[in-house]
């Protein structure tokens, strides 16, 4: 009765929130533009999809579930070479299969099966000694190497970071020695130094290796506290002069671009007020407290893994947004899960949060 309250009050209450301020947000957003004019009914189909998703795992038996990610890791694979021919090509990205009615991005599906298998390979490696763990790092590296790459070939820097956090997670909870990190911490900085000097210094040599598209995409990021931002400005804007309650239904205080995906937070408190961001971020610190809580519950391995990396790149999907939103990160395309528009990554949270309580709950009918 406790878990079944604390599911109730922490997850369930605070995601019916965030989609009604989502929808209201889209009835909002067709001021904007005519291109909205469709979210609203699409972002209903998503959440219904999602729902719908979420209760049907909830009914069946994944224990073994992890035996069988490679497969799945292999059809995201698939999918995502498949888009790099196929796809649909937006803001410069070849990112999307675009059927009639929808569109869907593989990588958010990468996201997921991705975090399967590595829990799966993980905990399924006996670390005895030194060579063992060299060998457990270079095997999840090339596992994370691999859709990393494609995707870097759509381009799409946001999705990488994911597969990152999803690889330093899962083996920090691993039994490597943690020494690894600090080694992996001077190569990035060396890394870095590098691809700083030659950014000063010689830009072309860069142009040469990452391409033109890439190079601008990571000039953006480095540039962006220097360099003006229509959208960023008229985010702070509304933010700076938004109200408690805010404007309401059937008005918009100042035009943002992509509101109601990357500025959907500065959006609904120029809608909704103060108020309303204040009780959004109450949300997502409901969640994210009930996901860690039940992490530390858990005793399978396995669902440890997988737990924490679904954690990690959904607490930094939250803060890389917000972030954005109030400038004090750069725009890099990221989403805001559960609030923003978008089929895919809506559906791909509730697969995870579906799959998280199916795994947690039958991990503690064995404990008990």
């Amino acid at each position: 009765m406790k878990t079944n309250y604390k599911k109730i009050f922490m997850l369930i209450i605070p995601l019916i929130i965030l989609m009604i301020i989502s929808l209201l947000n889209m009835y909002n957003a067709r001021l904007l533009n005519s291109i909205y004019l469709p979210n609203l009914k699409k972002q209903i189909i998503w959440y219904l999809l999602g729902i719908t998703l979420f209760l049907v795992i909830q009914k069946i038996n994944f224990s073994k579930l992890l035996n069988y990610s490679f497969w799945a890791y292999l059809f995201s694979l698939f999918l995502l070479f498949l888009v790099l021919i196929i796809g649909k090509e937006i803001n410069g990205a070849k990112a999307w299969f675009n059927f009639k009615y929808f569109s869907f991005q593989p990588s958010e599906l990468m996201k997921l099966t991705l975090t399967l298998y590595l829990a799966h390979v993980i905990s399924k490696t006996k670390i005895n000694n030194l060579k063992d763990e060299i060998k457990l790092i270079i095997k999840t590296g090339l596992i994370t190497l691999i859709p990393s790459i494609l995707v870097f070939l759509e381009p799409d820097t946001g999705a990488i970071l994911f597969f990152l956090i999803i690889l330093a997670t899962s083996l920090f909870i691993s039994k490597i020695h943690k020494q690894w990190f600090i080694i992996l911490g001077i190569l990035i900085s060396i890394f870095l130094g590098i691809f700083i000097f030659f950014y000063i210094y010689n830009p072309d040599f860069l142009i040469d290796i990452i391409g033109t598209s890439f190079f601008y995409r990571v000039e953006r990021i480095i540039t962006f506290q220097t360099e003006s931002s229509y959208q960023l400005e008229n985010a702070l804007t509304v933010i700076g002069s938004a109200s408690f309650f805010g404007t309401g239904l059937g008005k918009i205080s100042l035009y943002i671009p992509e509101a109601p995906t990357d500025f959907i937070f500065a959006f609904t408190i120029g809608n909704f007020g103060l108020f309303t961001g204040f009780l959004v971020l109450l949300c997502y610190l409901l969640i994210d407290y009930y996901l860690i809580n039940s992490y530390y519950n858990i005793k399978s391995k396995k669902i440890k893994l997988f737990t924490i990396s679904f954690i990690s790149i959904f607490l930094f999907q939250q803060i890389i947004n917000i972030s954005m939103n109030l400038g004090l990160l750069p725009i890099i395309g990221i989403p805001l899960p559960f609030l923003s528009y978008g089929g895919s990554t809506i559906l791909i949270y509730f697969l995870y949060l579906g799959l998280f309580q199916n795994l947690y709950e039958n991990d503690i009918k064995q404990i008990i």
